[in-house]
């Protein structure tokens, strides 16, 4: 269990494979203070240890926010993918109790509801395509074109007579739910956090790890190398961290397991329909 969570994840998780490298790279870098101090250069280029206390203090808050920020994003995408899963189960209870859904349409309407979520994670994961003048724009985005067709269905049923105003109300408020999910998840993979205060902080841990081991070689010795490179580790692996998640719709390890969520949702619906055009309410 311990080898599993701490040793293995080196080689099998991307991040901290990224991390390890270059914490070995600014490890070996350790060794140039190093030798200049058994050298006649020893009291040339020495960086006063004082200077670390100052910087990683502004190191620390710049981190703590870069990881906030990611965090937040990656956890509010979790939370509208779980609003989508309970948006799912809710629709598809209701168009089958007061939806009046017939057996032929039962599978048309339950491929739909279960396909919305993959047809989103596609959309989510493809970089966003140049508008097509020869295509009407909601054939270009496909998760709005799914949505439609389920309304053109409900209002179809409205004007035979089988739904009725409050019916629809209720109906409205799940499905209307799938475009404010999508709409949610869009802004995420469209807003990046802003490059200039990425490129910042990259710049202000490079700049404390170039001069760290100039600081402390004198008083450390030796023990500076896996001084750098635990210190390299834990820096790197939150900046890393803090970029694969910040982008949560992503193949990372990191980012969400939407796979697995459109499969909860697909097994979800399809039990509905299974169970629910059974009983005597559907016609």
């Amino acid at each position: 269990m311990i080898l599993r969570d701490t040793v293995f994840p080196l080689f099998t998780s991307r991040t901290l494979y990224q991390a390890g490298l270059l914490a070995l790279g600014f490890a070996a870098y350790s060794l140039i203070p190093l030798l200049k101090e058994n050298s006649i250069y020893r009291d040339i280029g020495d960086v006063p240890h004082e200077i670390h206390a100052a910087l990683s203090l502004m190191l620390g808050a710049l981190l703590v926010f870069r990881t906030n920020t990611a965090y937040s994003r990656w956890w509010e995408a979790r939370t509208l993918w779980g609003s989508l899963v309970n948006a799912s189960r809710n629709l598809s209870m209701k168009l089958v109790a007061f939806g009046h859904v017939t057996q032929d349409e039962a599978q048309d309407i339950r491929g739909k509801l279960a396909d919305f979520p993959r047809i989103l994670t596609s959309h989510l994961r493809k970089p966003t395509p140049l508008a097509d003048p020869e295509k009407p724009p909601i054939t270009r985005h496909l998760p709005m074109a799914l949505v439609h067709q389920l309304y053109l269905w409900i209002e179809r049923k409205r004007q035979s007579g089988l739904i009725d105003g409050d019916e629809l109300r209720v109906i409205d408020a799940e499905l209307a739910r799938f475009m404010d999910i999508c709409g949610g998840c869009e802004r995420i993979a469209r807003t990046p956090l802003v490059r200039s205060y990425r490129i910042f902080a990259r710049q202000c841990i490079i700049l404390f790890l170039l001069t760290f081991p100039w600081g402390v070689a004198e008083a450390f010795q030796w023990w500076t190398i896996p001084l750098t490179l635990t210190i390299s580790y834990f820096m790197f692996g939150m900046e890393i961290v803090a970029e694969h998640v910040e982008d949560p719709f992503g193949l990372d390890d990191d980012d969400l397991d939407l796979d697995s969520l459109c499969d909860t949702i697909d097994k979800s619906v399809t039990e509905i329909f299974r169970s629910l055009t059974e009983s005597p309410n559907i016609s």
